[in-house]
């Protein structure tokens, strides 16, 4: 394509979609690339109660279509498709999807992380019946239950840990004796009198119909099988950031795979390229924090762009 955007943004969730109303109402003519699957992890959320300015709470597609909304509202164009591949050698910056060429003067990284599933058909049936994958954000739902939570690193242990506010016993179950977690995470679990350790032990399948009753288990160990009565089900075994189009381009951690960026910026290693989101933060992971990360990658791909025209106009000023 012969036009050249201000900005692109690729990834449509809470991130990319804030990015892209902050973009438009500044007059960048955002092109937002969202995705196949716009609408990030919401989009398996049913209620979400912890976004502010929804006090009665909200479904988490129906969020989502809000963001898009307000963002279209204000010019935002959107491109339902997946990016296939960028280069980032050199503004403006190329960004496919399949056949189809779009350049921009600057691009904004939104793309998210996704959760890591067991893979179980029941699993996905069930998600946001009761099959959860943020403790965070979905806790409370379960006040006074009883949750199973599967895995076995510090991400799980928290997850169990946190659910004790609310639930009446937390089981936590583990393929195997000894656990990923930190020793000082394995000992708070360990001391928790509300969570019951199940050892040695895989879930085979989540069980209810329009909600989460039970999980069936199995020992590693003997090989027999087990139904337990569960009200929720929390799979807590990592996330994945969805940055392989990136890491030939942009700095990221080598083990895990998030995109790096400077301290107290969006920026990435590439002028002019940002990243917001789930796809740099791996501690928070939360919708409003992405929505404000999100934020921040306008107003720096806005100020970005207003240092290259000021550079721009002194060049082309006579001597």
């Amino acid at each position: 394509m012969s036009d050249v955007r201000d900005v692109i943004i690729i990834g449509g969730g809470p991130a990319g979609y804030t990015a892209a109303l902050y973009t438009a109402r500044a007059n960048l003519r955002p092109l937002v690339i969202e995705g196949f699957n716009w609408g990030g992890q919401l989009m398996i959320t049913s209620d979400v109660e912890n976004y502010p300015g929804y006090p009665d709470g909200e479904l988490g597609p129906t969020m989502m279509q809000d963001f898009r909304r307000q963002a279209e509202r204000f010019g935002a164009e959107f491109v339902t498709d997946d990016v296939t591949r960028v280069d980032f050698s050199e503004r403006p910056f190329k960004v496919w999807v399949d056949k189809d060429e779009y350049r921009a003067e600057s691009v904004i990284v939104a793309t998210g992380a996704s959760a890591r599933q067991l893979g179980l058909e029941s699993e996905q049936r069930l998600q946001g019946r009761g099959v959860s994958y943020c403790a965070t954000c979905d806790a409370a739902f379960f006040r006074d239950k009883i949750v199973t939570v599967v895995g076995g690193g510090d991400s799980a242990l928290e997850e169990a840990l946190f659910i004790t506010r609310f639930a009446s016993k937390v089981l936590l179950v583990h393929r195997r004796q000894e656990f990923r977690a930190s020793p000082i995470m394995v000992d708070r679990a360990q001391q928790n009198d509300t969570i019951e350790l199940v050892l040695d032990t895989v879930v085979e399948d989540v069980l209810g119909e329009d909600k989460v009753t039970g999980v069936r288990v199995r020992n590693v160990i003997t090989g027999d099988i087990t139904d337990l009565e569960t009200d929720g089900f929390f799979v807590a075994i990592g996330h994945d950031p969805n940055t392989s189009l990136f890491l030939d381009w942009l700095d990221h951690e080598e083990e895990t795979g998030y995109l790096v960026t400077e301290p107290r910026s969006t920026a990435t290693n590439v002028p002019g390229v940002f990243a917001a989101g789930d796809v740099q933060d791996h501690t928070y992971r939360q919708a409003v924090t992405a929505a404000g990360s999100g934020c921040m990658a306008a107003l720096d791909a806005e100020r970005f762009l207003s240092a290259q025209r000021h550079e721009a106009g002194s060049a082309a000023q006579p001597a």
